[in-house]
């Protein structure tokens, strides 16, 4: 069975994204400037919904391009060229674009503007996806509503086949690690394998 997305989708979704690319609606509120990072095709499989692009992402232009990207990988067990094959995997933030430092460390939370205008209509044009890995306390909350993140995670079978629970792979989530045994014994062993499974599947090429 090929289910190829029809071809006037792709424009569709194309021209999205060239409009996503040209937004300036938080400008003034973004320390470097707007630069909106988004990585998706009508042929993506697998949607990382993160939570916003930290500074080496948006010096960059790509998404996770940083240790967290790194750890983040090593879970999926993907390779980086796998990873930005946006026919196969793709990224789209909660906030698209950098959102600037908090006053004591780490970075600020997500524009709220951003997934309201964009979020539901690049989706829209994604008829593909099979699965989404809600990435953080952010991704999570827009879509499943407010809750606790160790909790989602460590049930992430209630969330199966549409969604994945993961923390995000900050080097804090190094230490979280270490307290929950459970994530690296069975959370991360079921998600290679859901991953690869969607990956490998013919009937989606």
């Amino acid at each position: 069975m090929n289910n190829q997305p029809d071809p006037s989708t792709t424009e569709r979704l194309d021209a999205l994204v060239r409009e996503v690319r040209a937004c300036r609606v938080c400008a003034e509120h973004l320390p470097l400037g707007p630069r909106p990072l988004i990585h998706v095709s009508t042929r993506a499989r697998i949607l990382i919904a993160s939570q916003a692009p930290g500074t080496k992402a948006h010096l960059s232009g790509k998404s996770f391009y940083d240790p967290s990207g790194n750890r983040l990988r090593e879970w999926l067990n993907l390779t980086s060229e796998q990873f930005y094959d946006t026919s196969k995997v793709a990224i789209l933030p909660m906030g698209l674009c950098y959102p600037g430092r908090l006053p004591n460390g780490g970075d600020r939370p997500p524009r709220p503007e951003c997934a309201p205008i964009w979020r539901d209509r690049v989706l829209a044009l994604m008829p593909s996806l099979r699965l989404t890995l809600l990435v953080g306390s952010y991704s999570q909350a827009h879509v499943l509503g407010r809750g606790s993140v160790s909790d989602r995670v460590a049930h992430f079978h209630d969330y199966l086949p549409r969604y994945f629970p993961l923390p995000h792979p900050s080097w804090r989530t190094g230490v979280w690690e270490k307290r929950a045994p459970w994530f690296q014994a069975e959370v991360i062993p079921a998600l290679r394998t859901i991953v690869h499974d969607i990956l490998s599947d013919d009937d989606q090429v």
